[in-house]
């Protein structure tokens, strides 16, 4: 089979990010609309650069283990072809759905992924706040697309074109795209669920491209009153080895300095961020019941 050679789309793509984010900071400081912070743009801009720069590290162990369930376990060979660049589009999608889904309810993959969330402001320098761990973990909700015969080259490929189309979506620019867009594909609207700290939006939205897999899986919620955005106890720090690190931290502290047992410990890597071994901590799921109860209390006649 031949192999074509498919540049790093990535790189490619940083003139266009650079172009639209000077436009959109133009844009902010003319209509004065404050959705732009000085301190924490350099930083989403500073995490992206480190994720960039960990990127050529974490991609030779990510390459190599879609290559080692290529060569020694693939089921069929699929080729380089129309039809299969359609199926990788699809099944890629699928698995970057389950990867964020987990990364929200799994305490061990939110470590990582709270950076992206950290931000109080929502604007395209928040696609750029990428986590500086998550490429040397999140890549095995991947490994199955090797062992189905999609050759390594074209699955990163498709992960990276994923990518590319999640930055256009962090932007309060775009109001709504026509309904049918909003119907299957991710949008700004959308994903702007997806970062707020609502109790009605958290843990939602957790598309990647197509916005199907939330409504099939029923975790998706449409956008209605003004998101607020950042972290439900938001960190306050623009200090990237904080921003990038705090929650490993946070995490290994209560597992190493919790006064319970072996077995517990264990659970702050497997439940869900918020969870403490004596039932007190509060959920993200706990917060959204509660605003569920006093909607129908709101709801019921007088």
């Amino acid at each position: 089979m031949e192999i074509p050679e498919i540049p790093n789309l990535i790189h490619y793509a940083i003139p266009f990010f650079v172009i639209t984010l000077l436009f959109e900071i133009i844009v902010d400081a003319k209509e004065k609309t404050n959705s732009y912070e000085t301190k924490d743009a350099i930083t989403s801009i500073t995490m992206g650069l480190g994720n960039v720069f960990l990127g050529l590290f974490s991609k030779v162990i990510i390459f190599a283990s879609f290559i080692f369930m290529y060569t020694n376990f693939r089921i069929i060979t699929i080729p380089f072809t129309w039809w299969a660049w359609i199926l990788i589009l699809i099944t890629e999608d699928f698995s970057y759905y389950w990867m964020h889904r987990v990364s929200h309810t799994n305490r061990f993959f939110w470590a990582s992924h709270i950076i992206h969330h950290s931000s109080q402001h929502y604007n395209l320098s928040t696609a750029l706040r990428q986590s500086w761990t998550g490429g040397f973990m999140t890549f095995i909700f991947w490994l199955w697309l090797p062992l189905l015969g999609f050759h390594p080259v074209m699955i990163l490929a498709q992960m990276s074109i994923s990518l590319i189309y999640q930055y256009w979506i962090h932007t309060e620019r775009i109001n709504k795209m026509p309904k049918w867009f909003e119907a299957i594909f991710n949008t700004p609207s959308h994903h702007r669920v997806h970062h707020a700290t609502n109790p009605q939006y958290l843990d939602r939205n957790h598309a990647g491209i197509f916005i199907i897999w939330d409504k099939l899986f029923g975790t998706f919620e449409p956008e209605i009153e003004k998101p607020t955005y950042g972290l439900v106890k938001n960190i306050n720090s623009f200090n990237p080895l904080y921003v990038a690190f705090h929650e490993w931290i946070n995490l290994f502290r209560d597992v190493f300095t919790t006064k319970t047992s072996f077995g517990k410990r264990i659970k702050y890597f497997i439940k869900p961020p918020g969870w403490k071994p004596d039932n007190k901590g509060v959920l993200s799921s706990d917060l959204r019941k509660e605003w569920e109860k006093s909607t129908t209390i709101k709801k019921e006649p007088i």
